[in-house]
């Protein structure tokens, strides 16, 4: 009866113990992501952001459907899983913050002088 009380124990032991051991899994905003804004103007409601990382920084891009033109984004910070950065459309300045969920979903807002529009994002898979 020990033998089952003691080897109980230890696996319990052992299993928190491994828990406890994983890493977090890294996010990185880094490629493209298709983005749904359903409640911004018309022609502004899908497209594509684009991050990238070079030279110790991130930077974006954001492309919507039936144009060629490609809005830069500045001020660009990635930290506590957060992607924060300001572009300007149409003379209008948006700062858009947005959250990574995991590594393929992010969530949050964009917000101009027309007001706060809610963002979705979902990863694109890498086009070979």
């Amino acid at each position: 009866m020990k033998k089952i009380l003691t080897v109980s124990i230890l696996m319990v032991f052992s299993a928190v113990f491994l828990c406890g051991q994983t890493k977090p899994v890294k996010k990185d905003p880094s490629g493209n992501w298709k983005f749904e804004a359903p409640y911004a103007p018309e022609g502004y409601t899908t497209g594509t952001m684009n991050f990238a990382y070079a030279d110790k920084k991130y930077s974006t891009a954001i492309m919507f459907p039936g144009s060629d033109y490609k809005f830069a984004g500045e001020k660009v910070k990635f930290a506590n899983d957060t992607v924060s950065f300001v572009v300007y459309i149409e003379g209008d300045v948006i700062a858009i913050s947005l959250k990574m969920d995991d590594n393929a979903k992010m969530t949050g807002k964009a917000i101009s002088s027309q007001g706060e529009i809610p963002l979705s994002l979902s990863r694109q898979p890498e086009s070979k």
